[in-house]
C-alpha cells in the first residue's frame, strides 16, 4: 500500500527515480506552484499547495514520468489561478499544458455530474445508480485521450481523502464523497491495475462510510500486527528452505490483506474476524502446472490441509478465467493462513489478462461480453505493470519517455459520454449527433426534435458529439400529429447508431400504415354509402369477410388487397366465396426479372450517366411507349410516358425539371407492370374466362381488383409484359370476350 503522505514530508521525493534533467524541471514546477497557490484554499480547506505537493508525491510513488508529476502539481492551477495557468505551456511545454487541461475536464465533469446521490428512485434505484456508476467510469476513461490523465485523477482522489482522514472529517460531504470513491474511483483504479491507489482508496473511503466496522478491523489487525509479520516471515522462509530442497524454482511472497477487503470478505461470507483464515496470506508462483501439484504436495505435508477450504481452480477455472490453487493450512500452534500456487502464465493473466478480472470483482460473475474493451484495459495495466518492472533502469532516459509515448497513445474506447442538462450520462458510438443523443433518451424526444444546443450553443443536427459535452434537445410542443422525423435523418452524417435508424424508420412505417388503414376506411365508407348499408355493423362485417379487427379490413382495402366484390355480396346476406377463377387462383408472385423487383430497367438518360431512375406507378411505362424523365426530389428520375395526366400537370407547373429519356438496350427477359382495365356485364365464369387469355398468351397476372354494381363488373389486372405488342394482342383477345364491352390500358 502506498504510504500516508505526512504534511513535513521531503520534498525531495517529488524526483524519486528521475535523471537529473527530468528532476530538475519538476523542481522547478515545485517552485511555480508554491508561488502560485499562495494563500489559495480548497473547498475542503486545504491549503491548494499542500494539495498540489501530496498528487506530487503519490505519482512519485506510483513511479510516474517527470511530466505527469508537473502536470499533478499543476493540477487546480486553472481553476484557482486562471492567468498564471496560461503560463504553463511556455515555461513547461505543450505536453504537461495538454496533460493539465485534460485534468481540468475531468474536475469539470465531477462538478456537472455531482457524483451519484440523485441518481435512481424506487424499486430499480441500485441497478440504476449502479448502471451510472459504470458509465461514469467509462466516461473519465473515454475523456482522457492520455491516461496519465487518470493517474493524476486518481492521485487527486486520494490526496483529497487523505487530508478528509488527517482531519477527521465526519459529516455528509465526506461521506458522499468517500461513496462516489467507492463507486468509482477505485473500480477505475482497479481496471488500471494501479493496486496499491485501489486499496487505498478503498480503505480511505470505508473509514467514512462505516466508521466503526473500520475501527473494529483497523484495532484487531493492529493488537496483532508484530506476532502476523514475524509469522509470515518464518514461515515464508521455512517454505523457500523446503523448495529449494525439492529443487523446485519458485517465488515466494506475503500477500497483504486490506481493511475494505477484509470487510466485503466477512460480510460476503457471513463470516467473524476470528475465521478470516487469509489475513495471514501467501503465493507461491512456479513455472508450470505439474509444479503447482508438486508445492500443493509438500505444504500440504508441512502443515495440516483444511480441506474444504481447498480450491482448485486449475481444473475448474472461475467464470472470469482464473486459475489457481487455493488452499488453507494450520501451523503447529494452530494459526491458520492461505497459500495460492500458480503459474507465471497464470498470474500474468490473473493481474494484466483477458480474464476480465476487474467485472468479476465488480459484478460477482461475468455475465455480460466486453471483450475488446477489455483487452484494452489489459494493454494499459500491462504497460502500467512494465512501467514498474524497468524501475531499475530509470537512469536511462528513453525508458520513461518510451512508456510516456506508449500510455499517452493509448484510447480506451471507441464511444463516446455525453450529458444531458440534468448531468445522466449517455453512452453513445463515436461520431454520434444530437439526433442519436436525442433518440438514446427517449423515442419520443428523438420524434420531437427540433435543434440541440451543445453546451449552450446552438449546433446543425448532424454535429458530431464529443465525451463530456452537454447536449440539450429542443423539442416540438404539442399534439404527435405536428411533429415526426425527417427523411433526411436516414441519410449518411445525420445519425450513426442503428437504433435510432430503427426508430425513425419504424415512425415512418407507423405513419405509412396509418395511412393505409385511412385510405380503406374511405374506401369501406363509400362502398357502404353506394350500397346504402351504412348502418352495417363494421365488427360484424369484418367477421363475416375472415378478418379479427376492422382495422385489418380497413388495412386489406388500404392495401387493394380485399375484393371488393366480395364485400357486395356479405352485404347483400350472401356467403364470400372463392370458386374457381377468384383472384386468389390467378395471381402470381412478381418475377425476379421484373423491374418491380430492381431488375434493370434498360432507361437512359439524354446527356447523362449514372442518374437513380424510377417507373412511374400512375401510367406505368413499358417498352416502347414514348416516354420521358422528371426529376424528384430525393429519388432521382421518375420515368412517365409522354401522354401521362399526372407529367403533363407536372410539366406545366415545373418545365425546368423535365429531362429527356428513352429505352436503351433492352434484356430479352426483363418484364414490365401495367394496368389493365376491364368493363363487362357482370355474369359467372367472367374472371375465368379473362384470366384464360393471360394464361395463353403467357402473361403473368401480380395482381387483381375487382368490383361489381348493378350487373356492371369493374376489372382491374396489373400484368408483367416484356413489350407493348404482347400487351394489345392480349388486350384484343379480351375484346373478344362475352360481355366485355371495355377495354383499356389505365
Amino acid at each position: 500500500m502506498v504510504s500516508s503522505v505526512l504534511i513535513n514530508e521531503a520534498v525531495e521525493n517529488l524526483t524519486a527515480g528521475l535523471v537529473k534533467e527530468d528532476a530538475k524541471l519538476v523542481m522547478d514546477a515545485y517552485a511555480f506552484a508554491r508561488e502560485s497557490y499562495a494563500d489559495i484554499s480548497l473547498d475542503s480547506g486545504q491549503s491548494a499547495a499542500e494539495f498540489s505537493k501530496s498528487i506530487g508525491l503519490i505519482l512519485a510513488e506510483l513511479n510516474s514520468d517527470a511530466q505527469t508529476r508537473i502536470a499533478g502539481l499543476l493540477a487546480v492551477l486553472p481553476k484557482y489561478h486562471p492567468e498564471v495557468a496560461d503560463q504553463i505551456e511556455s515555461r513547461f511545454g505543450t505536453e504537461v499544458s495538454n496533460l493539465v487541461d485534460s485534468v481540468r475536464k475531468l474536475f469539470k465533469l465531477r462538478d456537472l455530474t455531482g457524483g451519484l446521490e440523485e441518481i435512481g428512485h424506487g424499486k430499480n434505484a441500485a441497478q440504476i445508480r449502479k448502471a451510472q456508476a459504470e458509465t461514469l467510469r467509462k466516461m473519465l476513461l473515454a475523456m482522457a485521450a492520455d491516461m496519465r490523465v487518470v493517474m493524476i485523477r486518481l492521485a487527486a482522489r486520494m490526496a483529497a481523502l487523505r487530508y478528509l482522514a488527517r482531519k477527521k472529517e465526519d459529516n455528509d460531504a465526506s461521506r458522499h464523497y468517500a461513496k462516489e470513491t467507492l463507486e468509482i474511483y477505485a473500480p477505475l483504479a482497479n481496471r488500471l491495475g494501479i493496486w496499491q491507489v485501489k486499496w487505498e482508496l478503498e480503505d480511505l473511503a470505508f473509514r467514512f462510510i462505516d466508521p466503526e466496522a473500520y475501527r473494529t478491523i483497523a484495532k484487531n489487525l493492529e493488537e496483532k500486527r508484530t506476532e502476523r509479520e514475524e509469522f509470515i516471515r518464518k514461515t515464508m522462509d521455512r517454505l523457500k528452505k523446503e523448495l529449494d530442497a525439492a529443487g523446485i524454482k519458485a517465488d515466494v511472497t506475503g500477500r497483504p490483506k486490506h481493511i475494505y477487503s477484509i470487510y466485503n470478505k466477512m460480510r460476503g461470507k457471513s463470516l467473524d474476524f476470528s475465521r478470516m483464515y487469509d489475513l495471514r496470506a501467501f503465493r507461491v508462483i512456479v513455472s508450470d502446472i505439474k509444479t503447482c501439484f508438486t508445492v500443493l504436495d509438500i505444504i500440504h505435508r508441512l502443515w495440516t490441509p483444511i480441506l474444504k477450504e481447498f480450491d482448485d481452480y486449475i481444473s475448474r477455472p472461475k467464470p472470469n478465467g482464473y486459475q489457481s490453487l487455493h488452499t488453507v493450512v494450520v501451523s503447529e500452534n494452530g494459526q491458520p493462513f492461505e497459500v495460492q500456487i500458480r503459474t507465471q502464465e497464470m498470474h500474468r493473466l490473473a493481474e494484466f489478462g483477458v480474464a476480465a478480472h476487474w467485472r468479476y470483482k465488480e459484478t460477482g460473475g461475468s455475465s455480460f461480453v466486453a471483450q475488446q474493451y477489455d483487452e484494452k484495459i489489459s494493454f494499459l495495466r500491462q504497460l502500467l505493470s512494465w512501467k514498474t518492472d524497468v524501475d531499475d533502469a530509470v537512469t536511462e532516459e528513453g525508458s520513461h519517455k518510451e512508456w510516456a509515448e506508449k500510455i499517452k497513445s493509448t484510447t480506451l474506447d471507441d464511444r463516446i459520454y455525453a450529458l444531458t442538462p440534468q448531468a445522466r450520462v449517455i453512452d453513445l458510438p463515436k461520431g454520434a449527433t444530437p439526433i442519436d443523443f436525442a433518440y438514446q433518451v427517449h423515442s419520443d424526444v428523438g420524434h420531437r426534435c427540433r435543434g440541440a444546443r451543445v453546451d449552450g450553443v446552438m449546433v446543425p443536427l448532424n454535429t458530431p458529439l464529443k465525451s463530456g459535452q452537454t447536449v440539450e434537445i429542443i423539442t416540438a410542443k404539442g399534439a404527435s400529429g405536428n411533429f415526426g422525423p425527417s427523411r433526411d435523418w436516414l441519410s449518411p452524417g445525420y445519425a450513426v447508431n442503428p437504433r435510432t435508424h430503427a426508430k425513425i424508420r419504424a415512425w415512418f412505417n407507423g405513419i405509412e400504415y396509418q395511412e393505409t388503414v385511412a385510405s380503406g376506411r374511405a374506401i369501406i365508407e363509400k362502398l357502404l354509402q353506394r350500397e346504402g348499408k351504412t348502418a352495417v355493423n363494421l365488427e360484424e362485417l369484418a367477421r363475416k369477410l375472415e378478418f379479427s379487427k376492422v382495422e385489418e379490413l380497413f388495412f386489406a382495402a388500404g392495401k387493394e388487397k380485399l375484393n371488393l366484390r366480395n364485400v357486395e355480396m356479405v352485404l347483400h346476406g350472401q356467403e364470400s366465396v372463392k370458386e374457381t377463377g377468384s383472384d386468389d387462383d390467378i395471381i402470381r408472385k412478381s418475377r425476379s426479372s421484373s423491374v418491380a423487383s430492381g431488375a434493370k430497367s434498360g432507361i437512359l438518360v439524354v446527356g447523362t450517366e449514372g442518374l437513380l431512375t424510377q417507373m412511374a406507378k400512375c401510367c406505368k411505362p413499358a417498352p416502347p411507349d414514348p416516354i420521358v424523365g422528371f426529376v424528384t426530389r430525393g429519388k432521382g428520375v421518375s420515368i412517365h410516358r409522354k401522354d401521362c395526366k399526372n407529367f403533363l400537370e407536372m410539366e406545366r407547373k415545373a418545365p425546368e425539371r423535365v429531362i429527356q429519356t428513352t429505352w436503351g438496350i433492352l434484356e430479352p427477359d426483363t418484364v414490365y407492370p401495367v394496368d389493365i382495365d376491364v368493363l363487362a356485364g357482370d355474369r359467372q365464369g367472367l374472371l375465368r374466362d379473362i384470366s384464360d387469355v393471360f394464361m395463353r398468351e403467357k402473361i403473368n397476372v401480380i395482381g387483381v381488383h375487382t368490383q361489381s354494381n348493378k350487373g356492371q363488373a369493374r376489372m382491374s389486372f396489373t400484368v408483367e409484359i416484356v413489350s407493348t405488342e404482347s400487351l394489345n394482342k392480349a388486350m384484343q383477345m379480351i375484346r373478344e370476350v362475352g360481355g366485355v364491352t371495355q377495354v383499356k390500358r389505365h
